[in-house]
């Protein structure tokens, strides 16, 4: 064994004495002093041929669920994230999108979970993000390496059974993975506690602040461990994941494999200025290319307004936003992975940290309100490493403020004008007429009453419930938040309600679930 490899196995121990004590949320925790800001972040590539995963010190158990899942090199952000996070040390991380970040985390956490066992209500490891296809897209990515190990990972998410998850928090979780949101609401009923969580990795931050979550996460922080392990992840540093760092972060060690702007190598960026008139058709003859297609536009409206137009002209296309259940979500996302639906209509709900194979186009119907926008949608296409095209359609009144917003977000774009029909069309996004036959609509359940997927606290749902809830007056909002009763906030907005008077519960005995 080299000198090197001798040290690296030296520190696999974490070099915090664990004092046992609770996080206190009454008083700050400050633990950076130094300033944190975006251009101390530099590319940390580890040099030379990357090592492989038994080199990166990973148990045989763990190389051998990732070799089943015809995973065989880890990616640069892994390689240098991967030892200093299993020696226990704070990270700062930041990679493009597709960069592997998940693995980078996810097998570091796990790595250090391997020798304990939880207790009923009490995750020792957790994971926070932003929205619900986030946590379900982790857990499926860490699910069988959590179990070589013997170790459970869990989702707690708003829009699925609130009794399931108690249960599941019931049995011991050794891996919990949750949006703030309804990590809170299980806080305040005290079916979990954060007291025992050694490891905490917090990923896409930045979109979490953007979101309005930075209050609970505070609160969800304040009640972990001081010593704990802190992970995080983010594309930028700026504004409110700067204090997070200085507060919450100990020392932490910085690694970057790329900028937090588009000039990824494989990706390609056109503006293509259309009129009023024509924008429509040319939106149809993209959407009808070959290949998995992306579409961002505004609003909800527009996005089922969108797919309906394009299904009547032939065109298979899903809608996705914050507006639809849970369960409808799940299905248009598993649709277009499977390829039986090859468009995506969506909001930004979908801009980020979904992760879709083969996503050859991504289309700024409407185009993205600034830099940070455009950067996150474009992520959903060249990733680990594949080619991509990102579109923008661009009109008369639009022209100045979309140059402006790609030259901060550090692209050089090609600009073309197009109209329905054109060579340049084709050329740059493989357009085609579609086939002018209506697709049948699928027969849509019948709506309960009092809408679907809303919440009602005190009752169960009518039917059984299925983890749905009715809401009185209440609202959806983009970003996968909860959708409450009355006056009550969705889970994007609530970010500063904290830790306040204790809910009352949404629904009636919890159910029993299938046995681990």
């Amino acid at each position: 064994m080299s000198e090197g490899r001798s040290e690296h196995a030296q520190s696999r121990r974490s070099p915090r004495r664990r004092s046992g004590r609770q996080g206190n949320s009454s008083r700050p925790q400050q633990r950076v002093e130094e300033p944190i800001v975006a251009e101390h972040f530099e590319s940390t590539l580890p040099e030379g041929p990357l090592p492989s995963f038994a080199e990166l010190g990973l148990a045989d158990a763990l190389i051998k669920s990732l070799v089943a899942n015809e995973i065989t090199e880890p990616f640069p952000i892994q390689a240098a994230t991967l030892p200093d996070a299993m020696a226990g040390k704070d990270i700062l991380g930041r990679g493009q999108t597709g960069s592997g970040k998940t693995l980078a985390f996810g097998l570091a956490m796990l790595t250090r979970l391997a020798s304990g066992r939880s207790m009923p209500h009490k995750p020792r490891g957790l994971i926070l993000v932003p929205t619900r296809e986030l946590a379900m897209q982790v857990e499926t990515a860490l699910m069988p390496h959590a179990r070589s190990l013997g170790l459970w990972c869990r989702v707690v998410v708003g829009g699925t059974s609130f009794p399931r998850q108690i249960e599941h928090l019931r049995r011991g979780v050794d891996l919990l993975i949750a949006t703030p949101g309804r990590l809170s609401d299980h806080v305040r009923q005290g079916t979990c506690d954060l007291g025992s969580v050694e490891i905490t990795a917090l990923d896409e931050a930045d979109q979490m602040a953007d979101m309005g979550f930075m209050p609970q996460v505070r609160a969800i922080l304040d009640l972990t461990p001081q010593d704990g392990q802190r992970l995080l992840f983010s594309a930028t540093l700026d504004g409110d994941v700067d204090k997070l760092v200085r507060q919450y972060l100990h020392s932490p060690v910085t690694h970057s494999v790329a900028p937090s702007t588009a000039s990824v190598t494989t990706m390609e960026h056109h503006l293509l200025f259309v009129s009023a008139e024509d924008k429509q058709n040319v939106v149809t003859e993209v959407a009808a290319r070959e290949g998995r297609t992306i579409m961002f536009v505004r609003t909800k409206h527009h996005v089922d307004r969108l797919a309906k137009k394009l299904r009547s002209v032939g065109v298979a296309a899903g809608a996705l936003h914050g507006g639809k259940a849970q369960s409808a979500r799940t299905r248009v996302l598993g649709e277009f992975r499977e390829g039986t639906t090859p468009v995506l209509i969506a909001t930004d709900v979908a801009a980020r940290g979904i992760h879709v194979d083969d996503v050859s186009l991504v289309v700024h119907v409407d185009p993205p309100a600034d830099p940070k926008d455009y950067l996150h949608r474009a992520g959903r296409t060249a990733r680990a490493g594949q080619s991509g095209t990102v579109v923008t359609l661009v009109t008369h009144d639009q022209r100045r403020a979309v140059q402006g917003m790609a030259q901060r977000a550090g692209i050089r774009p090609e600009s073309t004008k197009v109209r329905p029909g054109d060579d340049d069309l084709v050329r740059i996004t493989g357009a085609r007429t579609p086939s002018g036959e209506p697709l049948i609509e699928r027969e849509k359940p019948a709506r309960r009453s009092g809408g679907s997927g809303g919440r009602r606290f005190g009752a169960p749902a009518a039917g059984g419930g299925r983890g749905e809830y009715r809401g009185g007056s209440g609202r959806r909002t983009e970003g996968g938040g909860e959708f409450r009763g009355g006056p009550r906030r969705s889970e994007r907005t609530e970010g500063g309600r904290g830790f306040g008077r204790p809910e009352r519960s949404s629904a009636g005995r919890p159910r029993r679930a299938p046995q681990h």
